[in-house]
């Protein structure tokens, strides 16, 4: 495995996807800085899906079939509280449910969610650093016709159906990175921005006051992988938060998205019309296949992001 110091922007399913194949491919100085704004309350526990997501990923955890939760749990508890008139829509299976359980508990204890996110990654033998990209609450909200709402009823609850008007991100004006954020941005010989909805996952990263300015400052050293192939989204809603705000669903439009903070852009090879385009904006563009299938596209895809 090759030295080198890297920082990942993940969130979402196609991050945890490209997060394994990094982590098998190279060394443990890996620093995932991960979306905070799917973060939700829900049965007096905070739950951190994305966070999670990654965690169980980088312990061999995961429900990979799914994409999220752990693998072969079970739900008497989600069972036994929709007995007692309780939601039962954000599935929350037994195993999983034991780490926001303690989670919660790490918090009302003082803990920072940096604090209890780094607990408990040490406590799962995770090599690799994670980080939430801020310790304050941060939520992804939703315009619809039907009202606004956060991301996981919009997504969970409504199973993606209402129409999109817009997106939000609400949270403490002052927002700031969570401690270390910055540095290991600044400090990595590469940054990756993972394959994940550039308006819910990556989008309220950037939106903390702080990380896009450093993304910048390091432009160069940035990478981003598209999540769009064609006109449409490897996995998820992507295309529709991208036109309620104005941007085309393809790799040009993420470029356009990104080009401020982005100095090199991996696309799918369906989308090579599209590189001239792309450099135009100042972006460097790679070509391959970025549809991450099984674990040896990970490891062929980490390889090549990486450069190694």
């Amino acid at each position: 495995m090759k030295e080198i110091v890297l920082t990942v922007l993940a969130g979402g399913t196609g991050s945890a996807k490209l997060v394994r194949g990094l982590a098998r491919t190279m060394s443990e100085d890996i620093t995932v800085i991960v979306n905070i704004g799917d973060n939700i309350k829900m049965h007096g526990l905070y739950i951190c899906p994305d966070i999670d997501t990654i965690l169980y990923t980088l312990s061999d955890q995961l429900n990979s079939y799914q994409g999220w939760g752990v693998k072969n749990d079970t739900y008497y508890f989600l069972d036994q509280i929709s007995k007692y008139g309780e939601d039962d829509w954000f599935k929350l299976g037994d195993k999983d449910l034991a780490l926001h359980i303690a989670r919660t508990n790490l918090l009302r204890s003082g803990r920072t969610l940096s604090e209890a996110t780094s607990i408990i990654a040490d406590r799962m033998n995770i090599a690799q650093t994670v980080f939430p990209a801020s310790d304050q609450h941060i939520e992804t909200r939703i315009d619809t016709p039907q009202g606004e709402m956060h991301l996981q009823e919009f997504w969970v609850m409504l199973k993606g159906e209402p129409d999109v008007i817009g997106v939000k991100y609400n949270g403490p004006k002052n927002s700031k990175p969570a401690p270390n954020v910055i540095n290991a941005i600044l400090d990595a010989e590469k940054v990756i921005i993972c394959p994940a909805n550039p308006v819910t996952s990556i989008g309220p990263m950037t939106h903390i006051a702080g990380i896009k300015e450093a993304l910048t400052s390091v432009r160069e050293r940035v990478v981003a992988v598209s999540p769009i192939v064609g006109t449409y989204p490897v996995i998820g809603p992507a295309g529709r938060f991208l036109r309620s705000i104005g941007i085309e669903t393809s790799s040009k439009g993420v470029a356009d998205l990104y080009s401020g903070f982005v100095g090199e852009m991996i696309i799918d090879e369906s989308d090579k019309m599209m590189m001239n385009n792309i450099e135009k904006l100042g972006v460097n563009v790679s070509i391959t296949n970025i549809v991450m299938r099984n674990e040896a596209d990970e490891q062929r895809l980490a390889q090549l992001v990486t450069g190694v």
